[in-house]
């Protein structure tokens, strides 16, 4: 799977891109070449030597100017200090791991822009049909809509833009 044919549709140069547990970055760093110099990624990770990786990883891609890597707590992502500036959010195989859905939607809701989008994945293999439906009711009462569902292989996935 190559990253940049998901989230290409969706990423314009000059965008603020939250990407709540990068990981080692395989979507960071394409995602951080396609909002250019005056865009940026916020990549939130819980642990911090995955943080440390990923800036690493992010220099010698020489884009490390445009990611902003955090992070975050249990309890939070850590992004109150970007209220309405998000303009994208990839939640991608991550938010099954978490505990409590809606105060990650809440948050993310309140990052991101009116009419932002959330391009939510998860493994097909792994998350079942009704918890991806119980993640997306929990993104509905947080504010989002559904838009569209986009075909990515081995996964369930939702295109979902914030009201407002």
């Amino acid at each position: 799977m190559k990253p940049e044919p998901i989230i290409a549709p969706y990423v314009k140069p000059g965008m603020t891109v939250l990407e709540p547990g990068p990981g080692m970055g395989f979507f960071t760093l394409p995602l951080a070449g396609m909002v250019g110099d005056g865009g940026r990624v916020v990549a939130v990770d819980l642990q911090p030597q995955m943080v440390e990786r990923l800036k690493r990883r992010a220099e010698r891609a020489r884009v490390a100017s445009r990611v902003e890597a955090r992070v975050s707590s249990a309890d939070s992502l850590g992004v109150h200090d970007l209220p309405g500036r998000v303009d994208f959010t990839l939640a991608f195989a991550m938010v099954h791991e978490l505990p409590e859905k809606h105060p990650f939607f809440a948050e993310v809701a309140s990052a991101s822009k009116h009419g932002a989008l959330l391009l939510l994945a998860e493994p097909a293999g792994h998350v079942k049909a009704e918890e991806f439906e119980t993640e997306i009711n929990r993104a509905r009462e947080a504010g989002f809509e559904v838009v569209e569902r986009p075909t990515i292989k081995r996964s369930q996935a939702v295109l979902l833009r914030r009201r407002g």
